[in-house]
């Protein structure tokens, strides 16, 4: 995971969503206009929540419940121990709700034992308990035991909390008439901070978890220090020198103190573990209004807002599921200014945008009957051309699914290849893995998902492909499709396919390169995604590589609004590590978690680009 929390390092509080305001202006707005209430609620198997409440002083009206519940801390915890920060904006504060934060089983001050991504019990016992029943009886005790509230509530929440506003959708509570996952959790092991089709996300997840994943005796206000001190500047040179794997099991890493890091590392295929954790396949006849947010730039969880969203809509027929995706990293639009990021300038204020014209009009509406909620069913931002685009459908009906074919020379044309035997190839060097990001970084850097690959390109074991210059502008509104052909002296490899927009050299451009846009020839990442080899034809049923054999690869990245502006080029990039973001394939058929240095080897790769062989991306072009 990841950092599951938003960090924003002008005025966002670490580990927390938040909001600022110059001086304490929102603190004492908050001291002056709610009071606090802390206390505890009964589950139906004697398991105690920790609920902290803030309810307005007015009590002249009624108001309806806003909850979040996290696993990263309601507190601060106290009568008389005020937040800074409840409810999802300014707008929703000053507008007066009964806003709710608690702590979700097993973490900081509720009782119980916490799973990872709680799987949802379609058929429950008497004594089975989840997360959307933990809700539901939530929901139920507030209803009948807070005075002044309408009837009615409400569910929010950004990364881990929006999985668990998701998780309060199926078998809900009937005073629940409005719920909005943002940047939902929502398949671990497919597209969602884990892994993504099979390749462990390595940087994020050893960082998380060594925070989230701490052994603790609760209930506690305080979880102190993390599990072990890590102590370097470069994350590359770091785990490069950790070396497989197993070895974060080792004495002075995880040694097996956080369960759930073991578990992942238990957990290598897409088996009932992580199957149990798809909250996906239980969003069936979902009628409460719900509006799903995520943001173009999410390093960690862009696949869970879509996927959430694309669920209910094939689950439920009839419902009131609406999209919001905007141009920001994870939990971006919760700021109060998103204007720019790497280097887009995106022209306009985006989260203020959506703050007041979406998230504040969804909840108003169907809370507290204001006004009213009048979205499109897609209210996406268009980058390339910094535009906010509204559609009936996502992705839209009117787009044309191209094929960009991968040929000889390094092009990348609309034209098929009708020769023989072709190719390109490099040799992938686990001692020598390609860097995600092209600098020295401690975490993760956020803006490798617009960098410039052409630190990338440079490489040998990197094979790029581009267009010529655009005549026209190009519209890229949907999923995008890898097809590829290849094949390995090895048993098994990733394969990383990078979508990028090439801007103008000077020496082909007399125009002006708009504000923000970086030097000429600047290769700005679109859309990446990896696909572990193995798994290219089951996820349940790893598959190894016969050497030198062509294999056919497929598979999805995750979707994109982009516009290829006239005089850019389309470009491709294909590697085969993506490191340390992703654990470093052995290219050997095996247990990745069980791999010794000794099974890691290098490995020569081929692309083919033949007749009988086209490999191709399916581009979701937008027609005129």
């Amino acid at each position: 995971m990841y950092f599951k929390f938003f960090v924003l390092f002008f005025c966002l509080s670490f580990r927390q969503t938040s909001y600022c305001q110059p001086g304490n202006s929102v603190a004492n707005f908050i001291k002056g206009n709610y009071n606090k209430l802390d206390t505890t609620i009964t589950m139906h198997d004697g398991i105690k929540l920790y609920t902290i409440l803030y309810i307005p002083k007015d009590q002249s009206r009624q108001y309806p419940f806003l909850i979040e519940r996290t696993p990263y801390s309601a507190g601060p915890y106290g009568k008389n121990n005020y937040s800074s920060r409840i409810g999802p904006n300014l707008q929703l504060i000053k507008e007066k709700y009964i806003f709710v934060l608690q702590d979700v089983r097993g973490r900081y001050m509720s009782e119980g034992h916490n799973l990872e991504v709680t799987p949802y019990i379609s058929n429950k016992a008497s004594k089975d308990a989840d997360e959307s029943s933990d809700t539901y009886e939530t929901i139920d005790w507030l209803i009948k035991n807070i005075s002044n509230n309408n009837g009615r509530a409400g569910m929010y929440g950004i990364s881990y909390p929006g999985f668990y506003a998701t998780a309060s959708l199926p078998g809900a509570h009937p005073a629940l008439k409005a719920v909005s996952p943002q940047a939902p959790v929502t398949d671990e092991f497919i597209g969602d901070d884990v892994n993504h089709n099979g390749a462990f996300f390595l940087l994020d997840n050893f960082d998380f978890m060594n925070y989230f994943g701490k052994p603790v005796e609760g209930p506690v206000e305080d979880y102190g220090s993390e599990v072990f001190d890590t102590n370097y500047r470069d994350a590359y040179k770091f785990f490069l020198g950790m070396g497989p794997v197993k070895n974060t099991q080792g004495p002075q890493y995880f040694n097996n103190k956080s369960y759930i890091w073991t578990e992942y590392l238990q957990h290598d295929t897409y088996d009932a573990y992580w199957k149990a954790r798809n909250i996906r396949q239980h969003l069936k006849k979902i009628n409460i209004p719900v509006l799903v947010v995520g943001g173009w730039f999410d390093a960690e969880d862009l696949f869970g807002a879509l996927q959430t969203y694309e669920a209910i809509e094939k689950e439920s027929v009839v419902n009131k599921n609406k999209l919001v995706m905007g141009p920001w990293t994870h939990g971006a639009w919760a700021a109060p200014i998103w204007s720019k990021f790497g280097t887009y300038d995106f022209g306009s204020n985006t989260s203020a945008y959506f703050q007041d014209s979406l998230q504040t009009k969804f909840f108003n509406y169907y809370l507290k009957d204001i006004a009213d909620f009048n979205a499109a069913e897609a209210t996406v931002f268009e980058t390339g051309s910094n535009q906010w685009k509204m559609y009936d459908t996502w992705p839209p009906s009117n787009v044309m699914q191209t094929n960009y074919f991968l040929n000889a020379g390094n092009k990348l044309s609309l034209q098929k290849n009708t020769t023989g035997k072709s190719f390109d190839e490099y040799i992938s060097d686990p001692k020598n893995p390609v860097p995600y990001t092209n600098g020295v970084y401690k975490n993760r850097n956020n803006e490798y998902m617009v960098e410039d690959q052409r630190f990338a390109a440079a490489r040998p074991d990197v094979v790029v492909y581009e267009s010529d210059s655009l005549i026209t502008d190009i519209t890229l509104t949907g999923k995008i499709a890898a097809d590829i052909f290849v094949s390995t002296s090895g048993t098994d490899a990733d394969f990383i396919i990078k979508l990028i927009d090439v801007l103008p050299s000077r020496e082909t451009t007399t125009a002006k390169l708009p504000p923000g846009t970086g030097m000429a020839g600047f290769q700005r990442l679109v859309r990446a995604e990896v696909m572990r080899g193995k798994f290219r034809n089951s996820f349940e049923k790893p598959e190894a590589f016969e050497p030198a054999k062509i294999s056919e690869v497929k598979f999805f990245l995750n979707e994109v609004s982009h516009t290829f502006k006239k005089g850019h080029r389309i470009m491709v990039q294909v590697q085969s590590s993506w490191f340390p973001l992703v654990d470093i394939n052995p290219q050997k058929f095996m247990r990745i978690p069980e791999a010794e240095e000794k099974d890691f080897q290098k490995a020569t790769i081929k692309i083919y680009h033949d007749a009988e062989h086209q490999s191709k991306l399916i581009l979701p072009v937008l027609k005129k």
